[in-house]
């Protein structure tokens, strides 16, 4: 598992493993992150469905209840597939935004 710190925001990616490897890392390694916004960066996984992207929704929920975000990064699946409570945006670049705004959002008790 490969961590990348950028200030509060730890961008986590991992490549040539299974979802459930990386779920099970990630779990993990979650008490280590869990003072971060978190990034999940999906784009080593070849094949992905809105099924596999429901198996974050837990540490998702469990996450933003602490105040922070936590943000999935993939093309391979659209965001109307899956529910509102999980944030998935299709680049980085966008997931850096959309923290971004949450912090915004979150300093003005919006």
């Amino acid at each position: 598992m490969i961590f990348d710190k950028d200030g509060t925001t730890t961008i986590v990616f991992q490549e040539k493993t299974s979802l459930s490897t990386f779920m099970e890392n990630l779990n993990n390694a979650y008490p280590k992150l869990k003072h971060d916004n978190i990034v999940i960066n999906l784009f080593s996984f070849s094949k992905l469905a809105a099924n596999d992207v429901l198996e974050f929704l837990d540490i998702s929920n469990t996450h933003k209840s602490t105040g922070k975000s936590f943000v999935l990064v993939t093309d391979k699946v659209s965001f109307d597939e899956i529910p509102d409570e999980i944030s998935l945006v299709p680049t980085l670049q966008e997931a850096m935004d959309l923290i971004e705004m949450e912090e915004i959002e979150r300093d003005l008790d919006i």
